[in-house]
């Protein structure tokens, strides 16, 4: 099967297919394993209690909605622009436009997010000294990486995810061990789940509320669709790593939650450091905190790795349909999109300059505003799969999603919940105070500046 061909897409193709299956599902763990878990659980804790396991088992069933109608897509369209390209073929240049932007910039912001928890992993070591540095220090060293090519790339950010994945393991095993013949667990155990005001000490209303938090924690999943146009085989490869990954994300938030909270009561779960960190303060094993300080920090500079990774290749999609300045659609003889490269890393000098004027509020701000642009972009993707099912000839043997439309509808309701309960959820408020502006800003530019007749609708289905 095969539909025109556009000579944005056929340019697209520049970039170097040289990406595996298990590097397309380390970059997306990278991008999902990160602040969101290592730091951003202890504000879902705060807000839920106990009963945050629900609301990260709600978020969960939400993103593997979400994964299951990529997949779909992109084994359809393994190109470079993803679901903005979608959103475009399927609903209309505007709602590609807007998709590819909002997202660009909530993962660009998303970038600053990561940076400002190193700021405050490094505290832990070097108190004295000010978070600007290590925020600009680990930047530098970052969009450096970034410029490599993407092969080497793959394989830097293959082996912080599996760094990641190892130190989680330990976790577990060492927090079991802990549980099971540390002389200090009759305090600890599964009725904490109930102490301090029971399972739900703040009501449905928090657990729900916590379900934002839960949300941004699994952002990154959809990394793998945007790194599909350099994918090697891609459609066994997108298949293999849609799969891997959800499992790997569920297990490793689910589990590690569920038994940090029978080791450390909820209320003392604070946000000045990790929680991760704060489980092994109170187990008093020695330089235990040091050492899962330095897996958080390094948790967090992978998660900001695959995050440039991939709003380089959205700018550099954009450019190349016409949407931003042509010098951002250029390539290096590598094969690497620099330019795009240099502007997404905008978001880590907002960052710096939020980090500079109000320090410790800076991490609440950024996540705030970012986080609208991901939940837009993931609504966006239940919208398109609606219009893709109504128009996809499957061919035999592909993946199909189970029981559309009504999956795709139900993930789409919920996801449209989460965003309604961000106005009641203090610290999220100023997400649609932000984002709604800003989409009726995006529309105006479109107008004004999007070239006219674009044949940014077709797509192509490569065999």
């Amino acid at each position: 099967m095969s539909t025109p061909v556009t000579s944005t897409e056929v340019a697209a193709r520049h970039l170097q297919r040289s990406l595996t299956s298990g590097q397309l599902s380390m970059i997306a763990i990278g991008g999902a394993i990160g602040t969101g878990l290592f730091l951003g659980s202890a504000f879902a804790i705060r807000l839920a209690g106990p009963s945050v396991l629900l609301s990260y088992v709600i978020a969960a069933v939400i993103a593997l909605l979400l994964m299951g109608c990529l997949a779909e897509m992109i084994i359809a369209h393994p190109i470079s622009g993803s679901f903005g390209a979608f959103a475009g073929h399927y609903l209309g240049p505007l709602a590609g436009f807007l998709v590819r932007y909002c997202y660009w910039s909530g993962t660009v912001l998303g970038v600053g997010t990561e940076v400002t928890a190193v700021a405050v992993y490094m505290r832990l070591w070097f108190p004295s000294i000010p978070g600007l540095l290590w925020i600009l220090l680990f930047a530098c060293a970052l969009v450096a990486m970034n410029a490599l090519q993407v092969g080497v790339y793959g394989s830097l950010e293959y082996a912080f995810s599996l760094l990641k994945i190892l130190a989680i393991v330990g976790f577990l095993l060492l927090a079991g061990s802990i549980l099971l013949f540390s002389s200090r667990a009759a305090g600890m155990g599964l009725h904490l789940y109930t102490a301090d005001g029971g399972f739900f000490p703040l009501g449905v209303r928090g657990m729900w509320a916590a379900v934002l938090v839960a949300i941004f924690s699994y952002f990154g999943v959809e990394m793998i669709a945007v790194a599909a146009g350099e994918a090697r085989d891609p459609r066994r490869a997108i298949t293999r790593a849609f799969r891997s990954t959800a499992i790997r994300l569920i297990l490793f938030y689910l589990l590690t939650l569920a038994v940090m909270l029978a080791i450390v009561p909820w209320n003392l779960a604070g946000t000045s450091t990790s929680p991760f960190v704060r489980v092994m303060q109170v187990s008093h094993i020695r330089y235990a905190a040091g050492i899962l300080n330095l897996v958080v920090l390094i948790a967090a500079l992978s998660a900001m790795n695959s995050q440039l990774y991939i709003t380089s290749r959205m700018m550099f999609s954009l450019a190349r349909a016409g949407y931003a300045p042509p010098l951002l659609g250029r390539l290096t003889r590598a094969g690497v999109p620099v330019p795009a490269l240099l502007a997404s890393s905008a978001g880590i000098a907002v960052a710096a300059v939020l980090y500079t004027l109000y320090s410790t509020a800076a991490f609440t701000l950024i996540f705030s505003i970012a986080t609208f642009g991901a939940l837009f972009a993931w609504l966006m993707i239940f919208i398109t799969h609606l219009a893709f099912r109504r128009r996809h000839v499957f061919a035999k043997g592909d993946f199909k999603m189970p029981g559309p439309p009504w999956t795709t509808l139900f993930g789409a309701v919920l996801l449209i919940g989460v965003m309604i309960t961000s106005v009641f959820t203090p610290g999220f408020r100023s997400m649609l105070l932000y984002g709604i502006p800003f989409l009726a800003l995006l529309t105006l530019l479109y107008w004004l500046r999007a070239p006219k007749n674009r044949p940014d609708a077709v797509l192509s289905i490569e065999d």
